[in-house]
């Protein structure tokens, strides 16, 4: 049976509390920048071991895969905004102490590994419960930009704003990123407590259930809903191929090419540049496409962007194909995330949420091995080329939920598009 599907055109209000949580969202993720750039110069410092180093990143992966999906549930059954705010407080609390640690001499690699740890662990409820309390600030028919515009504001502070600020920051002291980024974390926990939300639409939770009930309730939902299947399996799929990508682009760069560490910063920030025009394409996008058509689109390109970094051994095409893969990329992820929470129950967003992720946090480690395995056996390139086929198999994969019998939505702005929901 075909679909109308309606695609929102209304822009969220700034007022009634977005505001506040947009600025939450920018202002944390700055702080988050800035630590995440000053982590790892930290952790050389204190050794010159690369599998230490390695270490401090996999702890912040390894908390996605044992708690993701428990953090999806425990955000369904609490209050998400408290818990919101609960999670930033503890978690500047964290890095104030941490930072104070720095200052007195007294960082260590065990140090950093706890840290990494416990900041991951709490992310995973935050994120969770971020995701489900959007739908309780904006109307759903507003989603889709809320979605955008949140993105686009993260992707300015984290991807292009907080850069600079780091060097200025480490040479008034190693602690003092984390010093910043304490700070960002109260400031957002601050704004997220004075949020006022509308009575929730949550049916109240069956006594006696418990987490794992819940958890294979929402798995259940996930798996019996055609379109998100397909766009949870897609999703994997393509942060399989960016981990691979990621993790070896600096040899792609300084070797392959010889374009040197600044073409490398060049490229990561044609990538954040492209992010920040994603954000503003996405909404456009998809009113002439529908959303999901809108994933198969930006899908389509971001295979060609591959494609193009893979094949053609000039810095130009690097930059061309990196700007495409982060403009496609916002695109897939506003219209990704707004599908699952349009198409979840209010009850359940939490645990629908934290399948997706915890399924993409496990795509990420794999791909990075991937990733290696492939530039050692075909050359530094074949982590682009084996991104651009995993990229190609999930544009596939999509294809595949496009026969989803849905019921029809009836257009409430006038602007539908008469096609099939994927």
């Amino acid at each position: 049976m075909a679909t109308v599907e309606a695609v929102d055109v209304r822009a969220p209000a700034w007022r009634g509390g977005f505001g506040r949580l947009w600025t939450a969202a920018v202002v944390s993720r700055f702080g988050d920048a800035l630590r995440t750039a000053a982590l790892p110069l930290l952790a050389v410092r204190l050794t010159d071991d690369p599998l230490v180093i390695a270490f401090v990143t996999a702890c912040g992966y390894v908390p996605w895969l044992l708690f993701g999906l428990l953090g999806g549930a425990v955000a369904d059954r609490l209050d998400q905004r408290r818990a919101m705010w609960a999670v930033d407080t503890v978690r500047g609390l964290l890095v104030a102490a941490f930072a104070l640690a720095v200052a007195l001499g007294y960082a260590s690699i065990p140090l950093l590994l706890v840290l990494a740890f416990s900041l991951t662990t709490l992310q995973t409820l935050f994120d969770n419960a971020s995701t489900a309390l959007l739908p309780s600030l904006v109307d759903r028919e507003t989603l889709g930009s809320a979605n955008a515009r949140l993105m686009t504001g993260q992707q300015f502070a984290g991807g292009l704003l907080a850069g600079p600020f780091v060097p200025l920051l480490l040479a008034a002291g190693a602690f003092m990123p984390f010093a910043a980024d304490a700070g960002t974390y109260l400031l957002a926990a601050a704004l997220v407590a004075s949020l006022r939300l509308r009575p929730s639409g949550r049916e109240p939770r069956a006594a006696g259930g418990t987490l794992r009930a819940e958890i294979a309730e929402g798995l259940r939902v996930l798996w019996c809903d055609r379109v998100l299947r397909a766009v949870c399996a897609a999703t994997l799929l393509c942060n399989i191929g960016m981990g691979g990508l990621i993790a070896t682009l600096v040899l792609h760069v300084t070797r392959w090419l010889h374009a040197g560490t600044e073409g490398y910063a060049a490229a990561m920030t044609a990538y954040s540049a492209g992010g920040l025009a994603g954000g503003f394409a996405a909404q456009r996008i998809a009113r002439r496409t529908g959303r999901a058509r809108a994933l198969l689109v930006a899908g389509t390109i971001q295979t060609a962007s591959l494609l193009l970094i893979g094949t053609v051994r000039h810095p130009w095409a690097l930059l061309a194909g990196m700007l495409l893969l982060g403009s496609m990329g916002m695109v897939w992820n506003v219209n990704q995330v707004t599908l699952m929470q349009q198409r979840s129950p209010e009850s359940m967003t939490g645990r629908v949420a934290s399948a997706f992720r915890t399924a993409s946090t496990a795509g990420a480690p794999l791909g990075a091995v991937l990733g290696g395995a492939a530039a050692r056996t075909y050359g530094l390139n074949g982590p682009a080329l084996l991104a651009a086929a995993l990229f190609g198999l999930a544009v596939t994969w999509l294809i595949s939920g496009r026969k989803q019998d849905v019921s029809v939505v009836e257009p409430a702005d006038g602007v539908t598009a008469g096609h099939p929901a994927v």
